[in-house]
């Protein structure tokens, strides 16, 4: 017997007939002997409606309401699956953030989480052989009592936080695809499904642009050792043995677990980049705060930085790429600060696209990252910065050759099914 958060996104909840799909998954898993808590979403496009609501009621609306009216698309799931669920024969009941409590900071749209009590959980577990349903997504401010929300993407970061609070064996997390692959199959149609990934590359892949799962939520379980599984909504309940050694899917797990690591294990890319260059700056104490320091007041993420010299070591160029949604923010940051900063010009541009190449095999490999410059190289392929980590680099090139340069890439590195 083992004791499992099972979370479901908006697409596997998306309208009744795949909620009672959802809750036959459940069943699954009961009948098998385990104890169960479900963490849900909004049902697929209900949250997007809800923000729309708020933003039509006025566009300069109270953070503390916004919270309130978008956190009412998960209570709805869970009241739905806790009555799916019992028309199953199942015990089960629902629970928002509130009720457990799962508490947040008071950074309403996007708190962060602070703690959980996880024993009544626990308790109707043991006494009860009960299903808890949770609302995904949302929480409670303690001192305030006002209902909170974790930003785009928070239910994974609840299923996660919850199962660390209850000490499961593991959290799945059920979503439209059947698992992480080397890259996106869309791109790469011979992109193979990674039966293990380790949460240092996991946390890569998703902060450099693979959408499968939320950062914060592989954070969390990389912190506590929560075993992360990602698998398909859509594969028939009936079909899966719930007691099978790994059943379809990704097991995100820590490095110990995986016998023999892969020099690369993904390709990941982000289109959502702007590139700013501030030039001639005078090469003295301070510069690069003068620039920086007053985009990070203004909450804009820095990611990519580059810095040139000049010949005479007077002046320096430098390059740094911003998400594209601050890159007007960041532009008018770096405009009114420019007597701070005593530039001369400063170049930008959007149409650039960042591909990066991930892999903990690369610790104990040298020569990785040469081997994409040549490959790109023989395709004309320039790039424009290049960042490294101990195990990713990423580079910065022209978005017209995103696709080439992945394809590319994952087959330079045996990454292509065989």
């Amino acid at each position: 017997m083992a004791r499992l958060v099972m979370k479901f996104g908006g697409t596997s909840v998306a309208n009744i007939e795949r909620i009672r799909n959802v809750a036959r998954h459940v069943k699954r898993e009961v009948d098998a002997g385990h104890e169960v808590a479900v963490v849900v979403s909004a049902m697929s496009g209900k949250t997007n409606e809800l923000v729309a609501w708020a933003t039509e009621a006025s566009a300069l609306h109270d953070a503390r309401e916004y919270d309130a009216v978008v956190a009412s698309g998960e209570q709805v799931t869970s009241g739905l699956l806790a009555i799916a669920l019992q028309a199953l024969g199942i015990q089960a009941r629902s629970w928002q953030g509130w009720q457990i409590p799962i508490k947040t900071s008071d950074a309403h749209a996007s708190a962060r989480i602070l703690g959980i009590d996880g024993d009544e959980l626990i308790k109707r577990f043991r006494e009860r052989k009960e299903v808890a349903v949770i609302a995904g997504f949302q929480g409670i401010h303690e001192e305030t009592g006002r209902i909170t929300t974790l930003g785009r993407g928070g239910s994974d970061t609840s299923a996660v936080a919850i199962a660390a609070a209850i000490h499961a064996d593991r959290c799945d997390i059920y979503t439209d695809v059947d698992g992480v692959y080397t890259t996106d199959p869309r791109v790469v149609p011979k992109a193979r499904r990674l039966d293990k990934v380790a949460f240092e590359e996991m946390l890569e892949l998703a902060s450099q642009g693979a959408k499968v799962l939320q950062v914060r939520s592989v954070e969390l379980g990389m912190v506590h050792n929560v075993r992360v599984f990602v698998r398909s909504s859509f594969d028939k309940p009936e079909d899966i043995d719930p007691n099978a050694n790994q059943p379809p899917g990704t097991l995100i797990c820590g490095e110990e677990e995986i016998v023999e690591s892969e020099v690369v294990t993904g390709i990941a890319f982000s289109k959502d980049e702007a590139q700013i260059s501030v030039r001639h700056i005078e090469d003295k104490p301070g510069v690069a705060a003068a620039i920086f320091v007053p985009l990070a007041d203004a909450n804009i993420n820095v990611d990519m930085i580059v810095q040139n010299v000049s010949a005479d070591g007077k002046t320096t160029d430098l390059t740094f790429t911003v998400p594209a949604s601050d890159y007007v923010r960041a532009k008018e940051t770096i405009s009114k600060a420019k007597d701070t900063i005593g530039y001369k010009s400063m170049d930008s541009a959007t149409d650039v696209a960042k591909v990066s190449v991930i892999g903990i095999g690369m610790r104990s490999h040298a020569g990785v990252a040469a081997q994409a410059f040549k490959a790109l190289s023989e395709r004309n392929i320039n790039i424009r910065a290049i960042t490294t980590s101990e195990i990713k680099f990423s580079l910065l090139i022209d978005a017209a050759y995103t696709e080439l340069a992945v394809r590319t890439l994952h087959t330079l590195y045996g990454l292509d099914q065989a």
